[in-house]
């Protein structure tokens, strides 16, 4: 098998506190004979739990790297036990351009793995990821929001893997996370995720989605600040015990036809928010056709009960863009 070429300024199987970078060698009209940095922090002391934490893997959601750079800033290596590694920008071109995918190649990090060592940029990290860091890890996060085009419910999204015992542990660290709302990828789980590359690597779990709309939102990120320190309590990292909290809501995606389309292009006109319990026959908004003044609006009924996990947070819409996800209750 062909070795990652990613080159780590650090040596992650070193005590103490290092700051460095993940060099991913590449060649463009920008960076024609050099590597394009990926910052990467690592806190070890001794032997213990090893913790992976992800954000940025899409380059405009930016509540999970603020909460991680948060950690960087405040942990104590004097309490730790094991390590913790944090890559706060793990697509870091798409970051630096606010945009969901790299600007160099234009793929998509979160359907890239399980990458390519010689491949492109972004095919390059998801390998490194791939075959280098996840087989160090006995837990992982990958921090996540709706960027620039969506605002999600807060919610951990844990992986219903086929070893059953996986499974479990997956949703036991998103429950320990604290965010109220679970949403259990099933058979609608991608393949190219890194969700699925844990998966692979039978390391426990979970994303998250954090909100969105392409900023920072306070109270999300004081949140998911909230829920890294109860998880490296939870696997041991940190001293000190988990307050159990309210049993959060548990929804899945039963089938992706339950989830609302634009049929054509114009303002969508939403009537209903991230979050809300909705009826089949309900309103969900209308569309209005403004190129075409005299054309009826149309309206955008809900097609079943369930959870709205997801709002676009665009106004003007194209066929076929997404409207409204629509999950249903576990169980």
């Amino acid at each position: 098998m062909i070795k990652s070429s990613v080159t780590p300024t650090i040596d992650l199987s070193t005590d103490g506190r290092q700051v460095g970078d993940l060099r991913v060698k590449w060649s463009d009209n920008a960076v024609p004979l050099g590597y394009h940095p990926v910052p990467i922090i690592s806190l070890k002391r001794g032997a213990g739990p090893v913790v992976l934490l992800f954000g940025g893997t899409h380059g405009d959601e930016f509540e999970g790297p603020a909460a991680l750079m948060r950690l960087v800033a405040d942990l104590d290596l004097d309490t730790i036990t094991g390590q913790v590694i944090i890559v706060p920008a793990l697509n870091a071109p798409a970051l630096q351009d606010a945009s969901r995918v790299s600007p160099i190649d234009g793929v998509n990090l979160n359907r890239a793995f399980p990458g390519n060592p010689q491949g492109s940029i972004t095919e390059q990290i998801a390998h490194y990821v791939e075959t280098v860091l996840l087989p160090m890890a006995d837990a992982a996060v990958d921090l996540h929001s709706g960027g620039k085009a969506s605002v999600f419910a807060p919610c951990c999204l844990p992986t219903r893997t086929a070893d059953a015992g996986l499974a479990e542990r997956n949703l036991a660290l998103a429950r320990v996370f604290g965010l109220p709302l679970i949403w259990v990828l099933g058979g609608l789980n991608d393949q190219r995720s890194l969700n699925a590359a844990a998966e692979r690597a039978g390391v426990p779990m979970f994303a998250a989605e954090l909100g969105g709309g392409g900023g920072v939102d306070p109270a999300v990120t004081d949140a998911t600040e909230a829920g890294l320190y109860r998880l490296l309590r939870h696997v041991g990292v940190l001293p000190g015990t988990v307050q159990a909290g309210a049993a959060p809501r548990m929804v899945t995606l039963v089938s992706a036809e339950h989830s609302l389309h634009a049929q054509s292009e114009g303002i969508f006109d939403r009537r209903v928010c991230a979050g809300q319990a909705v009826k089949a026959g309900e309103l969900a908004g209308r569309l209005h056709h403004v190129a075409e003044p005299r054309r009826p609006s149309e309206p955008v009924l809900f097609a079943v009960d369930g959870f709205v996990l997801a709002h676009t947070n665009r106004g003007y819409v194209r066929r076929g863009d997404l409207l409204l996800l629509v999950a249903q209750a576990v169980g």
